[in-house]
């Protein structure tokens, strides 16, 4: 919208011509709305989920208020840093310090834990004899000791962890996500790829989650963890996520060896019943469908149809395929990482950082409720939890070794929180966001390395407290990605990706 005004403008005047250019572009956007919802039954198309969502809502007014808002205007330079990609194994649930990367030994007896340490390549390390195989290859990785938050709660914790940020809701007061959320770092990672010149045209997601988004096994899918979504970022920059069912409300593919019929990593919204030549023939209808359209804004068409074509091609691309269908693999490869749902979705995030994917995160949910976290007893811990884990992640980084990945691949795993010091009868552990440990391997780490301690009751950091804030500087900096660089809120207002946060560049050669 053009004013006209004298020369010099007043700060007054001034003042009055953006609340009117304002009220404009409000105006402008309530019209669009109108439309999108009137085309709504015509673009779902059948269900068809794209990136998680499915054609409507990539084409409603989230993206085009942001154009409307000025913020197509920021531009980005290309991602170019050390690490060209990161796989970020989420261990949901808070694994215990004492039972994995920060045993206490020497601690009193209600403290110490049922486990006992095992050799392995690193000095000062001290690891649980129930991962053998990591301790084998703890001279390719660092652990960082010291991870610390004060939000003590899962939903929140899972938020903090995968953002870099507090959760906007209190702890008790939420479980799901929602669109205040703050973007996720595979989220920043698509914005940042689709706003520079080498990331449009590109026919894969910027950003993949794997095997299912978090929550989705349990209870019946009831919770939509917050922390893997763009949030006011924009559901465009949403992951591209799969999906994997279960075989009953008992069941856990997690701890136990999956068919291939259950392993064929659909797409979330799609269901594993429908492939993709049936969505590309929904797609067709969508497209035709489209061209009936009227009462449409025609100055925001090209904009809405890049968005919409964008997502097309990421999730009927060959190259998206081909990655997802890990029936290419070998059976020995296959075999190495484990049938397991876990070890076969680490085997996919190497697939997909290999075809291009530039973030993969795999979540190894708490399918039973419990798991991870172990409330209970250590015994799931034990036989289950830690196995799978040591087995999906070792192969995963012998893997990228072997095919001259890792030096490339930053591959991070931890939890949202530890465990209490003292434990119960049975060895469960209580919640404890004071003290958790991270392991970090590749994208030029320093492995056969520890960072931080923390103090003899395995409690608190007493060196290099590293916060929520301080990883995600980290994982932008390793990405080449400036932690301070200013993105658009939903407000248009320029905001930086990481406040208060450091990258812990002593851990990198």
């Amino acid at each position: 919208m053009e004013i006209d005004a004298p020369e010099p403008i007043s700060p007054a005047y001034q003042k009055l011509r953006q609340s009117a250019e304002r009220k404009e572009r409000m105006s402008q956007l309530n019209q669009l709305n109108k439309h999108a919802h009137s085309r709504r039954s015509l673009l779902t198309a059948g269900g068809a989920g794209l990136l998680g969502v499915s054609l409507d809502n990539l084409l409603l007014s989230e993206t085009i208020g942001q154009r409307l808002m000025g913020q197509d205007r920021v531009v980005h330079e290309p991602i170019s840093g050390p690490a060209k990609s990161v796989i970020f194994l989420f261990l949901f649930g808070g694994p215990s310090q004492f039972e994995t990367f920060d045993m206490k030994p020497d601690a009193p007896i209600e403290i110490r834990g049922p486990f006992h340490p095992t050799p392995c390549r690193t000095p000062g390390l001290i690891m649980s004899d129930h991962l053998p195989q990591l301790a084998n290859l703890s001279d390719r990785f660092c652990v960082i000791r010291s991870m610390t938050h004060s939000f003590n709660d899962h939903s929140g914790g899972s938020h903090y962890i995968q953002t870099g940020k507090r959760w906007h809701v209190p702890v008790g007061g939420g479980f799901s996500a929602t669109p205040d959320d703050w973007p996720s770092y595979g989220s920043v990672v698509e914005y940042l790829l689709q706003k520079s010149d080498t990331g449009r045209g590109n026919d894969l997601p910027g950003y993949a989650v794997v095997p299912n988004r978090l929550g989705k096994l349990q209870e019946g899918g009831q919770y939509v963890r917050p922390g893997e979504y763009a949030g006011w970022l924009g559901k465009p920059f949403n992951p591209l996520t799969t999906a994997i069912g279960k075989r009953s409300a008992d069941d856990n593919p997690y701890w136990r060896k999956c068919s291939d019929d259950e392993l064929r990593f659909g797409l979330e919204g799609l269901g594993n019943e429908v492939n993709l030549e049936v969505m590309k023939s929904r797609v067709a209808l969508s497209q035709q469908l489209d061209h009936a359209r009227q009462n449409w804004d025609r100055a925001f068409t090209q904009n809405v149809d890049a968005i919409r074509d964008r997502a097309i091609a990421m999730v009927t691309s060959g190259k998206t395929r081909t990655a997802l269908n890990i029936r290419k693999e070998k059976p020995a490869i296959r075999d190495r990482y484990g049938r397991h749902l876990f070890g076969q979705s680490c085997l996919v995030a190497r697939r997909l950082v290999e075809s291009g994917v530039k973030v993969v995160t795999v979540h190894y949910d708490c399918v039973d409720g419990y798991s991870w976290d172990s409330h209970r007893n250590s015994g799931d811990v034990k036989k289950k939890l830690l196995p799978t884990f040591d087995q999906g992640c070792s192969a995963l980084l012998e893997d990228l070794e072997d095919r001259g990945l890792l030096d490339e691949t930053l591959v991070i795993a931890l939890g949202e929180m530890g465990r209490t010091p003292k434990a119960n009868a049975d060895w469960g552990r209580d919640h404890w966001s004071t003290l958790f440990p991270a392991m970090i391997a590749g994208g030029g780490v320093q492995g056969g390395t520890v960072f931080g301690k923390s103090d003899k009751m395995g409690a608190y950091p007493t060196e290099n407290p590293t916060s929520p804030e301080d990883l995600a500087a980290t994982i932008y900096w390793r990405m080449g990605i400036d932690p301070q660089i200013m993105i658009p809120d939903a407000l248009g207002r320029p905001t930086p990706i990481v406040d208060n946060g450091e990258p812990v560049k002593e851990i990198f050669f």
